[in-house]
């Protein structure tokens, strides 16, 4: 079994342990284990077709936070509440303009890590980087309703 995170973890740790992990039932337990609200938010993102991204799809232009991870930070699991914004549906009050300025203000202010990662889940393709399927986020978490989200 993987080293135990400090509870502190930044998403991309606890994502990339689970990616590392040799099997589903593993991948399960450390979702399990480190459920938080920031890591379903990020998960739902990712898979929930539903979903659609306010914002274009593809890289961001954003200036790269390169402080060193833990110092100088906000962190996504701390910001999941505002991740409404950037999809449609979420607030119609925002114009394109200041949806896209509020992006990248998250974006500067995450470890740079952090800030691929979600750009990776807005853009439906964590696959792309981490070895996590749908099928085990929804073992690891039932509770989700899968597009159901109006």
């Amino acid at each position: 079994m993987a080293k135990k995170l400090p509870n502190d973890a930044l998403l991309t740790e606890i994502i990339q342990q689970v990616s590392s992990a040799k099997t589903k039932k593993e991948k399960i337990a450390l979702l399990q284990q480190y459920n938080n609200n920031g890591l379903r938010s990020v998960l739902i993102i990712n898979f929930d077709e539903s979903l659609k991204f306010s914002l274009p799809e593809g890289d961001v232009p954003f200036k790269r936070n390169e402080a060193p991870a833990g110092t100088e930070h906000t962190r996504l699991d701390h910001e999941y509440k505002g991740f409404y914004r950037f999809f449609k549906g979420g607030d119609e009050t925002l114009t394109s303009m200041h949806r896209e300025k509020l992006f990248i203000q998250l974006l500067e202010g995450l470890q740079e890590d952090e800030a691929d990662l979600f750009v990776l889940a807005c853009n439906k393709n964590l696959q792309s980087k981490y070895r996590v399927t749908k099928a085990v986020v929804a073992e690891a978490f039932p509770q989700i309703e899968w597009g159901n989200r109006g």
